[in-house]
């Protein structure tokens, strides 16, 4: 895998250099939470990976897995971070929405609480703070919640949002616990808060963030999804390999101050950023048996109907060929 790795770095520069600089390609993508786990796309866009690539990208800002795929089909954006359950129900309501690179396929959350609770079933009957419903939050905090023993009507759950506002609430007393994300779960821990899961390490393989946008989209602009995933995956490879400019994108982009909150988020986002950013398959078949559940019409899909990652694996297979 390192040789594979150091292959696929060689033949990115050298497509790079190939790519004419001028008539960059304007592109939107939408980054929808202040977390690590999006750093490929903030490092290609601060190292000028993207331009390299022929591409002129501007990153914007829609809080929300759903909100980013309305947009993308209202054709005000091209590509949006998402996690798999919003993708897949995107899908199931005729969204046709597919996954082209994957963030992580883990759920990269804490589930963080008052240091009077010394367990997770020490929570029932207490308020815990997640974005939204639907989210990943959302699915990180069930899961955690499930696991103990505690069903749905021995807590509550409230949406707040975004992920430093449920740091916010916890220090404020109006939640008793929250999923929380690398930088805030590392503010919380150092708030003397306690981490009652680590969902990354103990939970299940599962498409957490990937980006997706439309089949549609995919088939009338191939090349430009091609340059996308490209300087993604030179981000991601960057985020690794390059720790003082990820350090300096942490501090930047996710406005982390604090150099030990720094450390701790790059540190738990290098080990978890997939590269080659592959969408896992069976991460894959995890969401759609979740959702199927509840939704009999996801058990016709096949993990491979949100998934389209023959971009990624151009480039392993030009780098095979080195």
């Amino acid at each position: 895998m390192l040789k594979l790795t150091a292959r696929i770095a060689a033949i990115l520069t050298a497509l790079w250099s190939s790519t004419p600089s001028s008539a960059q390609t304007p592109v939107r993508i939408n980054w929808t939470a202040v977390t690590g786990a999006q750093s490929g796309m903030f490092m290609a866009q601060q190292e000028g990976l993207f331009k390299k690539n022929g591409l002129d990208v501007e990153l914007i800002h829609i809080p929300s897995s759903s909100r980013g795929i309305q947009a993308i089909l209202a054709g005000e954006i091209a590509f949006s971070f998402m996690d798999g359950s919003n993708a897949t129900q995107a899908t199931l309501k005729g969204a046709n929405i597919v996954l082209v690179a994957a963030g992580t396929n883990r759920q990269v959350f804490s589930l963080m609480a008052k240091a009077e609770f010394k367990k997770i079933a020490d929570l029932k009957g207490k308020k815990i703070g997640i974005t939204r419903v639907g989210s990943s939050t959302h699915t990180s905090a069930l899961y955690a919640l499930t696991s103990a023993g505690l069903k749905g009507s021995d807590y509550q759950l409230l949406p707040l949002l975004e992920v430093p506002n449920i740091f916010t609430a916890l220090a404020a007393g109006q939640v008793d616990a929250g999923v929380m994300s690398p930088p805030t779960n590392a503010r919380a821990k150092k708030a003397g808060f306690v981490e009652l899961m680590n969902i990354a390490k103990e939970g299940p393989e599962f498409v957490s963030v990937a980006i997706g946008t439309s089949r549609s989209y995919v088939k009338a602009n191939e090349e430009i999804v091609r340059r996308v995933v490209r300087a993604y995956a030179e981000g991601i490879q960057a985020f690794k390999n390059n720790k003082a400019a990820a350090l300096r994108m942490i501090e930047r982009q996710l406005k982390v101050s604090d150099p030990e909150i720094r450390e701790d988020t790059y540190a738990q986002f290098r080990d978890y950023l997939e590269y080659p950013p592959y969408v896992s398959r069976k991460g894959m078949e995890a969401v759609i048996a979740e959702i199927a559940d509840k939704e009999p019409t996801a058990k016709s899909l096949k993990a491979e109907d949100m998934m389209d990652m023959r971009f990624v694996g151009e480039l392993e297979k030009k780098a095979g060929g080195k």
